[in-house]
C-alpha cells in the first residue's frame, strides 16, 4: 500500500501541493461517495449573505434554502452535514482546494464555471437582470455607459453583465451581495446588476428607491458544485436531487423559503452532460 493510501484524500492533496512547489507533478485525488461515508461527514459550502438561498437566523446559525437542501442530501447519505460559509467570490476556490467537499451556494451553471467546476442537475432556478429605480432612463445594454453600474464579483450578474455591457461602462464590482446592496441603497451606483432575489430584498426594505427590472440577462438553473474529478459523487447527487424531486421534499423546502411551489427546472445543459 503507498504512503498516498495510507492519507485522508485531504492529507495526501496536501502533500501532493507541496510536490508541485518542488517541480512534482500533481493528480488530482477523487472523493467519492464511499469517502464521505466513510468519515460520516458531508462538508457543505453555502452562501451566508444572500437569503432566502443562505442566510443567518435569529440565532445567527445558517439557515435558508440551501441549508435545507444540504441536511437533506446528509440525510439521504447517512452523514452528518458540517455547514461552511462562503462568499460568492471564495466558493470555487474553497472547492478546488478542498476545504470543502461540495457547494449548495446557488451556483448558476454556466459553460464558463464547467471548465473549473463539475455541476449536479439543476435543484434551483434565479433569474439575473439589470435593476435601476423606474425614473431612470435604461432600456438595453446600449444605455448602460450613461451609468455608474455595480455587480458582485465573480457573480452570475457579474458575467453575464460584463458580456453585454459596451466598453466604457463604469462597473463596479463588490466582494458581497450585502456591499453591492448598499451600494445602490446609499448611492454609490446607480445601476444595479443582480438576481429577483436582490430585487425582492431592495423593494421590501427600500420601497422609497422604487427600484425595477430594466432589462434580463440570463435565466439560470442552480446546480451542486464538486470538483472536476469527482465524477462517482456528481453521478450520486444527480439521483439524489431526482429523488427529493420526485417525493416532493424539495418542492417541500421551497415553498418554505419563497412561499410558492418549486418552478419546473431546467435540463442539465449539454456542456456537463
Amino acid at each position: 500500500m503507498t504512503i498516498l493510501r495510507n492519507l485522508s484524500r485531504r492529507a495526501a492533496a496536501l502533500l501532493l501541493a507541496a510536490g508541485v512547489a518542488g517541480g512534482l507533478a500533481a493528480p488530482s485525488i477523487a472523493l467519492t461517495p464511499e469517502e464521505i461515508q466513510a468519515k460520516g461527514t458531508l462538508v457543505v459550502g453555502v452562501l451566508a449573505d444572500f437569503p432566502p438561498f443562505g442566510g443567518t437566523d435569529e440565532n445567527q446559525q445558517p439557515a435558508g434554502y440551501d441549508i435545507d437542501v444540504a441536511n437533506l442530501l446528509g440525510e439521504k447519505l447517512g452523514v452528518a452535514v458540517e455547514i461552511v460559509p462562503v462568499t460568492g467570490p471564495n466558493r470555487i476556490p474553497y472547492l478546488l482546494t478542498n476545504r470543502i467537499d461540495i457547494l449548495v451556494a446557488a451556483l448558476g451553471i454556466n459553460e464558463e464555471r464547467a471548465k473549473q467546476v463539475g455541476f449536479s442537475k439543476p435543484y434551483s432556478t434565479l433569474d439575473v437582470l439589470v435593476m435601476a429605480p423606474a425614473d431612470l432612463e435604461l432600456n438595453g445594454p446600449e444605455d448602460l455607459p450613461k451609468y455608474t453600474v455595480g455587480v458582485t464579483r465573480a457573480g452570475s450578474q457579474d458575467t453575464f453583465l460584463s458580456q453585454v455591457a459596451p466598453a466604457g461602462t463604469d462597473i463596479r464590482r463588490f466582494d458581497d451581495d450585502a456591499v453591492s446592496l448598499q451600494a445602490m441603497i446609499s448611492g454609490q451606483v446607480q445601476v444595479l446588476g443582480g438576481s429577483n432575489i436582490h430585487l425582492a430584498v431592495l423593494n421590501r426594505d427600500h420601497p422609497e428607491l422604487n427600484v425595477e427590472q430594466k432589462f434580463p440577462l440570463n435565466s439560470q438553473g442552480n446546480g451542486i458544485g464538486v470538483r472536476l474529478e469527482d465524477t462517482d459523487l456528481r453521478a450520486q447527487l444527480n439521483d439524489l436531487v431526482d429523488q427529493i424531486v420526485a417525493s416532493g421534499e424539495l418542492n417541500d423546502i421551497h415553498q418554505q423559503w419563497f412561499g410558492a411551489p418549486l418552478p419546473t427546472l431546467p435540463e442539465s445543459p449539454a456542456y456537463i452532460q
